[in-house]
């Protein structure tokens, strides 16, 4: 299938993608470009999962001041090389992070790093709210999951919707900069200060 260059084009535009990567997309897709951004979404996903155990030694720190001189998020982010860890597109990266981290106020960066015992306490708050209700232990499982799962995109950074585009996370969105930049990123610290 022949595609048309300018939707190629747009869609790197939009992904960050390589001329061949945009064009087999939508070759792929069949010339749809709503289809296309999802197949890249995906493929961003399987990228981010095989360079997930790479090492991350090189990186920078992102800051955001927020406006009224009250408000600081930092975030330390990680690259493999410090090739890409001074890219304006890994640079943008850690700002809007910390940026994330000022607005948001995310306590974890990931499920995994809130406290087993924290998460107990809020499965019991839980427990309590629908034992009034009566309903099946596997429907009452089932709504527990989905009310941890509202919690930690609440409390965790990585499952927070982005504050620049609420239709992504900001797993989602490093998905994007793994699959554009080639190399594992990691968030390993954040910090908000409050004047």
């Amino acid at each position: 299938m022949n595609v048309d260059k300018e939707l190629i084009q747009k869609l790197r535009e939009q992904t960050g993608v390589g001329i061949m990567d945009a064009k087999k997309a939508l070759q792929e897709t069949d010339g749809d470009f709503d289809k296309a951004i999802e197949l890249m979404k995906k493929q961003g996903q399987k990228v981010a999962a095989k360079k997930q155990d790479r090492e991350t030694n090189e990186g920078t720190i992102g800051t955001y001041l927020h406006s009224n001189g009250k408000v600081v998020g930092i975030a330390a982010v990680a690259c493999e090389s410090d090739f890409v860890g001074k890219t304006e597109d890994f640079k943008d990266l850690a700002h809007d992070l910390a940026m994330q981290v000022a607005a948001a106020d995310p306590q974890y960066i990931s499920p995994a790093d809130v406290p087993a015992e924290v998460i107990e306490k809020e499965k019991e708050i839980f427990q309590e709210q629908l034992k009034k209700e009566k309903k099946p232990q596997n429907v009452m499982d089932n709504i527990i999951k989905g009310k941890m799962d509202k919690y930690y995109s609440e409390v965790c950074l990585l499952k927070q919707p982005f504050i620049k585009d609420d239709k992504m996370t900001i797993e989602q969105l490093i998905q994007e900069k793994v699959l554009k930049l080639g190399e594992n990123i990691q968030v390993k610290e954040i910090v908000k200060v409050t004047l």
